[in-house]
């Protein structure tokens, strides 16, 4: 199944009230499209979002300590008990070392919950997808919020990271990202091998977010 995920950043947009309004818009679209529509919220929105739509709820980070004496970090227990599903690790606004992706990866695989390593280039998406996560992103850094989408600016680097993917596992799921808004580009994504996208601002800061999911999956 193809697989969205539309992430909320800080955008006063999908802030507090706003990001359950967003998360409504995902889930109306993913019952009529079929499609899952994933949704990842600020922290503090985590519960209220999971609460109140019945939708998959991703974390933005999450950290790889443990329980204790770690102020300041994103537990794995506490996303986990406010709802989330997964959460988004390493993303290009969220950077990590390679030591430190493996430990947030670890601490989703110990508690089953979904992960998706952000990558930037083709050769970290293959280093990635040899830590078996259940998705790997790809999002090169210039076109994040470009409004050029990724799969028209740099249709290779998605076919290029799909084939280097299949070549060390085939479960880890390629979804792309950066500059993604229209059907056209969901389109072409798919075309290329990906399963599915990571999309944020395209949506988020629409006028009318739902309308604009509806376009999104529109051509599929």
């Amino acid at each position: 199944m193809v697989f969205i995920l539309l992430n909320c950043k800080t955008y006063d947009e999908a802030t507090g009230t706003n990001a359950v309004s967003i998360a409504k818009a995902c889930r109306d679209v993913s019952e009529s499209s079929g499609l899952e529509i994933a949704v990842a919220p600020q922290f503090p929105d985590l519960f209220r979002v999971a609460s109140a739509v019945k939708v998959p709820v991703f974390a933005q980070h999450v950290d790889g300590s443990g329980a204790g004496s770690y102020t300041g970090s994103i537990y794995v227990k506490g996303i986990k008990e406010a709802g989330a599903v997964g959460s988004l690790i390493n993303h290009s606004e969220k950077r990590l070392t390679l030591a430190e992706i493996e430990k947030s990866l670890s601490v989703l695989q110990e508690n089953k919950m979904r992960s998706v390593i952000c990558t930037n280039n083709v050769a970290t998406t293959a280093a990635a997808a040899a830590l078996f996560p259940d998705y790997v992103a790809i999002e090169p850094p210039e076109l994040i919020g470009s409004g050029i989408a990724v799969s028209t600016a740099n249709p290779k680097i998605i076919s290029d990271s799909v084939d280097a993917v299949k070549k060390i596992n085939k479960k880890t799921v390629v979804l792309c990202g950066a500059g993604i808004s229209k059907g056209e580009d969901l389109k072409a994504a798919l075309e290329l091998g990906a399963g599915g996208v990571l999309l944020a601002s395209g949506i988020i800061k629409s006028k009318d977010p739902k309308a604009a999911l509806e376009g999104l999956v529109s051509l599929i």
